[in-house]
């Protein structure tokens, strides 16, 4: 009896059709289906409507009073306000009640910016007019401030206060010359910084501090309370052996990461003959090359990039906020959440937990060595282009369309 091989049909379905299987998962079609329904963040009431976009209309947007054209007139000048006018001209008022509301949603900012005072890190520095100038301003002589000492102790009345010692010391003239270049000078230096309290850097007096942490506190700027919380990791350590003309010289290598948790990273290698010393020196280099790293949003990276060393080839890929992120922008406890995390080998997740980055993806393709896989997933993150940087290089305007345009709608 000759066995015939059943004839394929054109209506039987495509999965028939015998090919070569080239993963071990199962075939989509292949799957059972889940059992329970996907769960959504509507169901669970978690999603709140912005309620805000619906305090006012477009009817609401009305065009300026009498009045409050006098008022701006204060403050703007006529071109300042035919600027104004022409740019409330140019947007319409329905994107403006749709879009200019205040975001509710997870992803929203923590701040807002109030544009009626100056950022001095930020915003451009206002100085005084070039009138304020003089060349011929001197500091007055010591008989100059003697007789001006002179002229007030005359002036005095009767019952002198402290006040108006404060008055005499505030108002006197230290030179001679326009009073505004006094008063008002003229300069060209960049505002200071200003400091907060908060961030001044408290140390026990007495606390005794090794002097390798003493070494590290005067390169790097650190005090030893920062220096103590920022997070280390042991990634390698492997005995090595240097082979010498009198024998085999053992000793221990550490490769170690150090970071912040807020966008610091670095890496650090030791090698001793003990192997608390090599840990030491590695911990020490790790927080000396310690360098900021750009994150998005402070969970992610600027989208995908790559880099080599050697054989090892890495690729980073960025990622929608996970579990851990929405966790704490929504300050609930739920068992199933929809989300992304950290996705990657233990090396480079290790790091990943040190710099900070909560959503993130990562390939590592041909060699799979160690140190080379750490060493070119620092290189990776330290080789992001910012989208500032690309909007300035291509000379266009950046805009975030779902931060932005969609109102934080999407």
């Amino acid at each position: 009896m000759i066995n015939k091989k059943p004839i394929m049909s054109a209506s039987q379905p495509i999965r028939c059709l015998r090919r070569r299987t080239f993963h071990t998962a199962t075939c989509l079609y292949a799957r059972p289906s889940p059992k329970h329904k996907s769960i959504k963040a509507s169901s669970l009431g978690l999603v709140k409507k912005n309620e805000a976009k619906h305090q006012f209309s477009a009817k609401d947007l009305r065009p300026y009073s009498e009045q409050e054209m006098a008022y701006l007139s204060k403050r703007y000048t006529p071109e300042q306000i035919a600027a104004i006018q022409a740019g409330e001209a140019a947007v319409d008022p329905q994107d403006l009640a749709e879009q200019g509301a205040v975001r509710e949603d997870p992803m929203k900012l923590t701040y807002l910016d109030d544009f009626a005072f100056i950022d001095p890190v930020v915003d451009k520095p206002i100085r005084a007019p070039e009138e304020n100038y003089d060349p011929n301003l001197r500091f007055k002589t010591e008989d100059e401030l003697a007789e001006d000492l002179t002229n007030w102790v005359k002036n005095m009345p009767d019952e002198p206060e402290r006040l108006d010692w404060m008055k005499f010391m505030d108002n006197t003239r230290l030179t001679v010359g326009k009073e505004e270049a006094e008063r008002n000078p003229r300069s060209y230096l960049a505002p200071e910084i200003p400091k907060l309290d908060s961030l001044k850097r408290n140390t026990n007096e007495g606390e005794e501090i090794d002097p390798a942490t003493q070494r590290l506190m005067r390169q790097t700027g650190f005090d030893a309370q920062e220096i103590r919380r920022f997070r280390v990791k042991n990634l390698i350590q492997h005995r090595v052996v240097n082979q010498t003309r009198l024998g085999k010289i053992a000793s221990m290598y550490y490769l170690t990461v150090a970071g912040n948790g807020k966008g610091l990273i670095g890496i650090g290698e030791g090698k001793s003959a003990e192997g608390g010393e090599a840990q030491t020196q590695a911990r020490i280099a790790a927080i000396r090359n310690m360098q900021p790293i750009p994150m998005y949003e402070g969970r992610t990276i600027f989208g995908d990039v790559k880099a080599k060393v050697c054989a090892t080839e890495v690729e980073l890929m960025t990622r929608p906020p996970g579990r851990d992120t929405l966790l704490a922008k929504l300050k609930v406890r739920l068992t199933v959440i929809a989300g992304f995390g950290v996705r990657c080998q233990s090396l480079i997740f290790e790091m990943c937990r040190c710099a900070g980055i909560l959503d993130m993806a990562a390939r590592v393709t041909r060699s799979r060595n160690h140190m080379n896989t750490v060493k070119a997933t620092l290189k990776a993150l330290l080789s992001q282009r910012l989208p500032e940087e690309i909007a300035r290089a291509r000379g266009r305007k950046l805009v975030d369309v779902r931060k932005v345009y969609y109102g934080g709608n999407v």
